[in-house]
């Protein structure tokens, strides 16, 4: 698997230049999920990004009774733990390999070092991950709407 390539397909990169992406390609670690394990989990610390570049991942998250609910299946170029780089906490779902899985890692410490390097390139990543975002809270804005709703 080629890091850049990877990088290229995800739309957190799309209006990156190919220096731009050679950048983020020098600190991203390709990393292999076998079907069936997690690449992160609910509750427990992120503190890293994680592009896909081949393979399904479901995301999935307790509900108040315990329950595992499935919130949605990612595939290649999407990305996953975006927030994980502009800040560490807790994860907010469970991620788990559906099939055999390939990904990019960008983690939060190797990118703060990298801010102090190439901020620009940072800041243009930063404004990808906030357009990304922003994007799935418009996409999930009725399904928002019914949760504020309930107490």
């Amino acid at each position: 698997m080629e890091v850049a390539a990877v990088l290229k397909a995800c739309p957190l990169f799309k209006d990156f230049t190919d220096v731009g992406i050679q950048i983020f390609a020098a600190i991203g670690v390709p990393r292999a999920f076998p079907k069936g394990s997690a690449l992160f989990l609910e509750n427990r610390p992120g503190e890293s990004l994680f592009i896909l570049g081949d393979g399904t991942v479901r995301l999935s998250a307790r509900n108040t009774g315990g329950e595992e609910v499935t919130l949605g299946d990612v595939g290649a170029g999407e990305p996953l733990g975006e927030l994980a780089l502009i800040q560490k906490g807790e994860r907010l779902c469970t991620a788990t390999a559906v099939t055999d899985v390939t990904a990019v890692e960008i983690r939060h410490a190797d990118f703060q070092r990298l801010t102090a390097q190439k901020p620009q390139a940072c800041m243009k990543l930063l404004m990808g991950i906030i357009t990304h975002f922003s994007g799935k809270v418009r996409e999930n804005r009725e399904t928002m709407k019914s949760l504020v709703g309930k107490t």
